[in-house]
């Protein structure tokens, strides 16, 4: 097996994915009635995605990963400028899980193209990333009210998924728009000597 080593450009995409998804989440905080039902309107999706698809399934995944990281251990990094270990019980914990495996699933996506990625491609994978940010992080949402966290009188699996249409076609949207700005910008960094897709 290759020892996989990073390098500095490969740890720059990583800090400026868990940035971007760090301002992405607290959109909320200017913009505070965009909170449906406990679940904050961010733009998480969108970068999310968008490093799987620029980054790959590797690099991608771990930049979700280090953001998660730098919630936990205190930074207010996490929706509403929440943070620290006691984020675990959040009711929408499970979206922040489910950023490392959107982000890995689309990458892996378009790095199984035999040849160039085609843009329908690049859409169908971020469309599938941001399905898995759905399934996980409303399953968990579910779960945490249904055994920890105070559900709301009349709380049942219909209300959490109810919840959830209010930014679905906002993430469709922005899911799409991910696909479609992905392919150049995948290319040049392909051809950039400076930067390369992993292997595995």
């Amino acid at each position: 097996m290759t020892k996989t080593k990073f390098r500095t450009i490969d740890l720059t995409f990583i800090g400026m994915f868990a940035a971007l998804m760090a301002i992405g989440a607290n959109i909320t905080s200017w913009v505070p009635f965009l909170v449906i039902g406990g679940v904050p309107i961010t733009l998480q999706t969108f970068f999310c995605v968008l490093a799987g698809a620029l980054l790959g399934r590797r690099i991608g995944a771990l930049a979700m990963t280090v953001y998660m990281l730098i919630g936990l251990f205190g930074a207010p990094v996490f929706a509403r400028l929440d943070g620290g270990f006691s984020s675990v019980m959040m009711p929408t914990f499970g979206f922040i899980l489910s950023f490392i495996i959107a982000a890995y699933v689309t990458g892996f996506i378009i790095e199984k193209s035999n040849d160039t990625p085609s843009v329908a491609r690049f859409i169908v994978a971020t469309l599938v990333g941001m399905a898995i940010n759905y399934v996980i992080g409303t399953n968990w949402m579910y779960v945490a009210y249904r055994f920890w966290a105070e559900a709301p009188e009349g709380f049942s699996y219909a209300m959490v998924w109810s919840w959830m249409l209010v930014p679905l076609p906002k993430d469709i949207i922005l899911s799409i728009i991910a696909g479609v700005i992905s392919p150049r910008i995948y290319a040049a960094l392909q051809k950039s000597s400076s930067y390369s897709q992993r292997t595995a």
